[in-house]
């Protein structure tokens, strides 16, 4: 391995830039090349096997430029695909989001309540609760899909009374009960963006699991272990691609990796 190459992150549209800032952060010195699907947005509302499917050709279209590890950034596909990924490719280091959430899930959560919102393919599919339960088997955890939240996440609608209404609407059921959970996994790497809508409804009770940060250690646990870090001592550069609509991409990503995006470092790809 090249400690120098990038490390390729994917996932259905901007959502997976909250992983990337969070590795940015957390690695400074790393290059990363990412790719938001946006074309064929939203994954979570697709069977597996046609997210197995988009999933194995972002990959591909990043190993084409040399990634020294994948991060696959996207709920969606980490629940469908990741395994067909690892099985495709067996020495390429492979991470996807949800165990990193799930075990930061069950260290967090005290009573052993833990509840998770995702996409609908990622809550029909109980990649969460296999997740939590074979860390924790007598975790109880309960799921609810918030689709509604991609979508407006795409549209850059991050806050105001419509966010926290759809919040409400979507929290009140899990949370407002006698047996309430006491943490929360944000199982979709667009919900990060609601955060403060989240935390107006729910209240400073509840713990708040964000899987971008999880995967972060994860990625570094990674690296380190296989001495892939990268030496640099100068900052990384970062790349981006996308599938879809270059303007877009830049309007919306750049709230979500938290600083503006030159659409000169946008790259418009097919898959």
């Amino acid at each position: 391995m090249k400690a120098d190459l990038p490390i390729g992150v994917f996932d259905s549209g901007v959502g997976g830039l909250t992983v990337l800032r969070a590795i940015k952060k957390r690695l400074p010195h790393e290059n990363l090349l990412y790719l938001g699907d946006t074309a064929r947005l939203p994954y979570g509302t697709k069977s597996r096997d046609t997210v197995s499917r988009y999933a194995v050709q972002a990959s591909s279209k990043l190993l084409e430029r040399q990634v020294k590890l994948l991060v696959v950034a996207c709920n969606t596909a980490t629940a469908a695909a990741l395994d067909d990924l690892q099985t495709l490719w067996p020495d390429l280091p492979i991470i996807g989001v949800v165990e990193p959430g799930a075990r930061a899930a069950c260290a967090a959560s005290q009573s052993g309540r833990i509840a998770v919102i995702g996409t609908e393919s990622t809550v029909r599919g109980g990649a969460y609760h296999r997740a939590i339960h074979k860390i924790n088997p007598r975790a109880e955890v309960i799921a609810q899909a918030c689709s509604l939240f991609v979508s407006l996440a795409e549209e850059g609608w991050l806050d105001g009374s419509i966010v926290e209404a759809v919040a409400s609407r979507y929290l009140g059921p899990l949370f407002f009960t006698e047996a309430a959970p006491d943490c929360l996994v944000l199982g979709c790497t667009h919900f990060p963006a609601f955060y403060g809508a989240i935390r107006k409804v729910l209240g400073d009770g509840i713990r708040i699991v964000d899987s971008a940060e999880t995967t972060a250690v994860a990625v570094e646990e990674e690296l380190r272990g296989i001495n892939g870090l990268n030496s640099q001592t100068s900052n990384g550069r970062a790349h981006f691609m996308t599938t879809d609509d270059v303007g877009r991409f830049a309007r919306v990503g750049g709230t979500f990796i938290g600083h503006p995006l030159d659409e000169c470092d946008i790259e418009l790809v097919n898959l």
